[in-house]
């Protein structure tokens, strides 16, 4: 989930639908949800990734320090959270957590396991890909495997999952084929996101300025069909077929919506938040009907504190999945 630290001019314009980001009422409890969330006064921090679990407990991490930092969504302020070992990559991108509450995160050349007080229960390393050493972006946990992007190589890495323990991580599906003469070293792969089943991948390129879907039984890559929308994702989230996803390059920044077909295959992007609502976003995670979008800063790194996630209302709640 990196962006470089200039972006280009906006290719797009679009107009931006005005999503409420006031606050709204904690469920069972009458009183209202924070709009916006401190993650840190440090100087420096850079936030990057978040996961949001169903408990309400919420995760960011730090793409300058490694730094992983936990909260509740019904309070306005997080605090840093003890993952043994985060800090010594230097930097931490993407963050899940399973349902058994480990954090699993990536970051340079390094995917870290922690369990919920923070130990460190596993380090697993990627190998170099083919312009040299991994610089790990996002991650995705399936029911057999956490498959893994790389932002700069263009290669997902696969490690399987067994009884729980994580695998060596392994160079999986090399997207180069499926672009032809696209510059290979610019692929800048991003979010990644899959079906509950695992059967397919959604793979986010800033470089190609689009999405890619891999078939995971049989690794056919092709691409997700939204039109001539362009479409360069950061940040992605998948909840039946609506994919919701961060674009801070080539368009305007903010939350893109798409509707997708029962295959995952093409979509009609149906929604757009963008405006000054953001201040560089990453990526976002749902909860219920409310949708928590990292802003990141680093357009012109390392920002100003505070360094915030913002909540906005899920404009597709209520749809179906």
């Amino acid at each position: 989930m990196s962006v470089p630290h200039r972006l280009l001019a906006p290719a797009l314009v679009t107009a931006a639908l005005l999503v409420g980001t006031a606050a709204v009422p904690a469920a069972g409890t009458g009183r209202p949800l924070p709009g916006s969330y401190v993650v840190s006064r440090t100087p420096g921090t850079v936030p990057e990734g978040i996961d949001v679990r169903a408990d309400g407990t919420m995760y960011v991490s730090s793409d300058a320090t490694g730094a992983l930092y936990r909260g509740r969504v019904t309070s306005p302020r997080m605090r840093p959270f003890p993952a043994e070992g985060a800090t010594s990559r230097g930097s931490t991108r993407g963050v899940h957590t399973d349902r058994a509450g480990r954090v699993f995160s990536v970051g340079r050349g390094r995917l870290t396991v922690h369990a919920p007080d923070g130990r460190l229960l596993q380090a697993v390393d990627a190998p170099a890909g083919p312009f040299g050493a991994p610089d790990l972006n996002d991650l995705v946990i399936t029911p057999d495997a956490v498959y893994v992007t790389d932002w700069a190589n263009p290669v997902v890495l696969r490690a399987g999952l067994r009884h729980g323990r994580v695998g060596p991580l392994e160079p999986w599906a090399d997207m180069r084929g499926a672009f032809p003469g696209f510059p290979d070293r610019y692929w800048l792969l991003n979010g990644i996101v899959a079906d509950p089943a695992g059967h397919t991948l959604l793979v986010a390129s800033n470089g190609t300025e689009a999405v890619w879907r891999i078939d995971t039984a049989t690794r056919e890559i092709g691409r997700l069909d939204l039109g001539e929308t362009s479409f360069g994702a950061d940040g992605m989230v998948l909840r039946g077929r609506t994919l919701y996803a961060v674009l801070n390059y080539g368009a305007p920044h903010g939350v893109y919506i798409a509707r997708l077909d029962a295959e995952l295959r093409t979509g009609t992007v149906v929604h757009r938040v963008t405006g000054d609502t953001f201040d560089l976003p990453t990526t976002l995670a749902r909860r219920g009907c409310r949708l928590y979008v990292v802003n990141s800063q680093n357009d012109e790194p390392p920002g100003t504190p505070p360094y915030t996630v913002t909540a906005l209302d899920d404009p597709m709640c209520g749809s179906d999945g």
